[in-house]
């Protein structure tokens, strides 16, 4: 049985490296012995990077970021029972962000099932919805020798667009020597591939139904635009592009608007500009003016995903399934959506992001952190920004840096966070520590509590006690003795300037390190209402 065991896990493995997997997360445990030992076999032997974290929540964040990172599902492996609910809200996240991520959870076999066994849950269906795919075959030693390699393929195949779950029930012994695998396809070819796209280009008629003719249409891009090449395409037309960092698009370019949020801010500037049609492509940006200016236009809408309707406004009149990189270039290509001549004039760009090194990558929090960013970051070349904005949650931001960090240690990472995303990810810290060192710089914006509160209108309805017991949720952490506890260096400057030089030193270590820039909710409203009248005064 333990011999039969190891030899369909190795099998497993060994299909999951034909298909290109190159990173597995593994938290410690018992029952999921037999695929953790085929996983470091092949670790060991060089064929994959092998991380192990003791917190499963932060390790499901973990392998998301490699999943982010690299296009590609890392596998996630825990032991049975309550360690396997702990991947929810990464498995949550990479369903409505479309992250690649391979969940495997190690089982008890059904005999020791309702009646007691310790360690031992119902985890068939456990994720629900959330999983693009589920798969609860049992006990592998009991699987036919034929569906050992197919099992696998199309476990990955799932996984390439979001999670799966495959739920594998094993019996002791648990350490056992695998024998001899059954044969793959020739040449190191998985046993399953998938070729093609299914993304169909629209016929002529189609395209022109998109445009409808627009003298002046706006483009609204989010994470998973498109390529660039699509960008190229609305810089022909002459289409103004009201973009975020995560959707690659902002970058120099003449059609690029990077303070949108700040403009649409101006009553008499959203008034006067209003579109005609909206293309939107990708998720929405975070930006809650523009969502509002954009429903209150009373314009052509027109979405674009790949996989999913994406409308929370239910404004879209016309729903394109598929690829930007395919509609934009058509519309380019039919020659007849000329924006009127001033549409894209009117335009301007302000605010400055925080310099970081050609070909870093940027890990941002949801809250304040990915806001701040989009509504002062500028268009720049060199920068990969991630951030989930699937469920839009704050937790696992810290675990999910790592991951990005983890995918390739030859490129710095920063992550920009807030402290409650801090604290709520400290675990992840002990994961930090404990594993390979990768080139990670945390950024933590340390203003004692929930600073995106502050801007909403609960924080002038409510006297001030009330308030903070509520949604300031102070928090009186020491962050900076947190970090060093955890052996890792710290810095706290005190200016933007000293900030610029801290990052600069940090990043150049290319070893993990933590900067907490100590500021006040208050003042940072008051900050952002002065760059907000400054911006209503440029424009008047």
């Amino acid at each position: 049985m333990g011999d039969r065991q190891a030899t369909v896990c190795a099998t497993f493995v060994d299909e999951w490296v034909r298909g290109g997997i190159s990173h597995a997360v593994v938290c410690p445990g018992s029952r999921s012995t037999p695929l953790a030992l085929a996983l470091s076999d092949r670790a060991d032997a060089g064929d994959l990077v092998l991380r192990v974290v003791l917190d499963e929540r932060s390790a499901a964040f973990v392998a998301l970021g490699l999943g982010r990172a690299t296009g590609r599902p890392a596998v996630l492996l825990c032991t049975s029972g309550t360690a396997a609910a702990n991947f929810l809200p990464a498995v949550v996240e990479s369903g409505l962000s479309d992250v690649p991520l391979l969940v495997v959870t190690a089982d008890r076999p059904p005999e020791l099932h309702d009646v007691g066994a310790p360690q031992t849950i119902d985890q068939r269906h456990l994720f629900g919805r959330h999983a693009r795919w589920t798969c609860d075959p049992g006990s592998p030693a009991d699987l036919p020798e034929g569906s050992w390699r197919s099992l696998a393929a199309r476990a990955r195949l799932e996984a390439a667009s979001g999670p799966v779950h495959l739920n594998l029930a094993f019996r002791e012994p648990l350490v056992a020597t695998a024998g001899v695998l059954p044969p793959g396809r020739e040449q190191g070819r998985p046993w399953h591939r998938q070729v093609g796209d299914a993304v169909a280009l629209l016929d002529p008629d189609e395209v022109a139904a998109v445009t409808a003719g627009a003298s002046r249409p706006v483009i609204v891009a989010g994470e998973g635009a498109g390529p660039e090449g699509a960008l190229t395409a609305a810089a022909a037309l002459g289409w103004p592009v009201l973009c975020d960092h995560p959707s690659g698009w902002r970058v120099p370019s003449p059609v690029v608007v990077s303070t949108f949020d700040a403009m649409l801010r101006v009553p008499a500037f959203a008034a006067s500009h209003r579109p005609d049609l909206v293309v939107h492509l990708g998720r929405p940006p975070a930006s809650k003016v523009l969502a509002q200016w954009s429903a209150a236009t009373g314009a052509h809408h027109v979405v674009v995903h790949r996989r999913r309707i994406l409308d929370p406004d239910r404004m879209a009149d016309v729903v394109v399934v598929g690829a930007a990189g395919h509609l934009l270039p058509q519309v380019e290509a039919l020659g007849d959506a000329v924006p009127s001549p001033d549409w894209l004039a009117s335009s301007a760009a302000r605010a400055v992001i925080a310099a970081l090194p050609a070909g870093a990558a940027l890990v941002v929090s949801s809250s304040m952190p990915v806001r701040d960013l989009e509504w002062y970051g500028p268009p720049r070349q060199g920068l990969t920004v991630h951030a989930n904005r699937g469920a839009n949650g704050i937790d696992g931001v810290v675990s999910t840096a790592l991951g990005v960090a983890a995918a390739d240690p030859t490129r710095p990472t920063v992550a920009l966070v807030g402290d409650l995303a801090f604290l709520h990810d400290a675990g992840a810290l002990a994961a930090l520590v404990s594993g390979p060192p990768v080139p990670l710089t945390i950024v933590v914006i340390d203003n004692q509590g929930g600073g995106i509160f502050s801007f909403l209108p609960q924080a002038q309805a409510l006297d001030r006690a009330r308030f903070e017991a509520l949604y300031g949720t102070p928090q009186p952490v020491d962050l900076a003795a947190l970090v060093a506890a955890h052996g890792l260096p710290v810095e706290t400057p005190a200016t933007v300037a000293k900030l610029s030089a801290s990052l600069t030193v940090a990043i150049g270590r290319g070893t993990p390190g933590v900067i907490v820039v100590p500021t006040d909710r208050g003042t940072n409203v008051a900050v952002h209402d002065e760059i907000h009248a400054a911006v209503a005064a440029a424009i008047s």
